[in-house]
């Protein structure tokens, strides 16, 4: 049986990860510190061969026995934390990526990299290849988390020439799907959130920045294909439809049935304008593309999120009112 550690295991694309690898007949250890993450996401698994560990892994990684693949996915992720977070976001990024990869060289691991679209930055080439440096402000409130996953990839790829760790590396556009946090600040948890609420949806700029919006069990797949392969190069995973941000939230208006208007916010700095996956290596190396519609994907993710934000509500006032009837 493949023994899998998952770090940043109980975060959103974590959890996911964890649930598919269970299911390819591996074992599985999640490893997270809880900055971001919620021991929640994977409470409903209930298996022999799986276990987690909390620790933060910019400290010393002692694993017992061996261990065949690592996914390194411990890091804030969406804006409001890596704002709230940046030395943390800074040091996982480092140090974090320092210890996994020792760990991987240890045991002779194949370790897949978590980077993001971020490394491009602002990008001047559109869509984004492989292939493009990116346009990123190194000293901006956003810098934490791109200068970061960009370190991250060269340290990974300096273990790969220098000590020949077998190496993965894969650049995540915008993933959706459950178990997003309601207040996890991107754009698709933002829009249902309020849109069940029946508030207004808060669009920053015009909502002309374009995003591309991958399903989660999508991106499990590609980054399963990408772990068991022999890329070494990094592989974007996303989903090549392009749409702005406005009509992102007039989707979500109409999917949700909620009354509520579009309203604009100022532009945070260095918000990228354009975001669009170039997924030719996928392709050819991966034969990966993604399966799942926008359609489908928020009707699975609106139904998540009544459940979390809905039912309680609902409980809350039932209990009120028999509260009331002195019952």
């Amino acid at each position: 049986m493949p023994r899998t550690l998952i770090t940043g295991g109980a975060g959103f694309i974590g959890s996911h990860l964890i649930e598919y690898f269970l299911e390819k007949g591996h074992e599985v250890i999640s490893m997270d510190n809880l900055l971001t993450g919620d021991v929640e996401n994977f409470a409903h698994i209930h298996s022999e061969n799986f276990r987690f560990i909390k620790h933060d892994v910019t400290n010393y990684i002692h694993i017992e026995g061996k261990v065949d693949y690592i996914l390194h996915f411990a890091s804030p992720a969406s804006p409001i934390d890596y704002l709230e977070h940046p030395i943390q976001t800074l040091k996982v990024g480092s140090l974090g990526t320092h210890k996994v990869l020792g760990l991987a060289k240890e045991k002779g691991a194949t370790i897949l990299l978590a980077s993001t679209s971020e490394v491009y930055g602002d990008p001047l080439v559109h869509p984004q290849k492989e292939d493009y440096w990116g346009n990123v402000n190194p000293i901006g409130p956003r810098g934490v988390y791109d200068e970061a996953k960009r370190f991250a990839e060269a340290m990974t790829m300096a273990y790969h020439r220098y000590h020949q760790v077998k190496t993965r590396i894969v650049r995540i556009f915008n993933t959706f799907g459950p178990r997003m946090r309601i207040r996890d600040g991107r754009a698709v948890p933002n829009f249902i959130s309020q849109a069940l609420r029946g508030e207004d949806l808060t669009v920053y700029g015009d909502g002309s920045q374009t995003r591309s919006f991958c399903y989660v069990s999508d991106l499990a797949e590609g980054l399963y294909r990408l772990l068991m392969s022999g890329e070494t190069e990094p592989v974007n995973i996303g989903n090549p439809h392009e749409m702005t941000i406005l009509d992102m939230a007039k989707k979500i208006l109409e999917s949700t049935g909620s009354k509520g208007k579009v309203v604009f916010k100022p532009l945070p700095e260095d918000d990228p304008k354009v975001r669009q996956p170039d997924i030719s290596r996928a392709r050819r190396t991966l034969g990966w593309e993604p399966k799942v519609s926008l359609e489908d994907g928020l009707e699975r993710t609106i139904e998540y999120f009544k459940s979390k934000l809905l039912l309680p509500h609902a409980l809350t006032i039932f209990q009120n009112i028999k509260g009331d009837n002195g019952e």
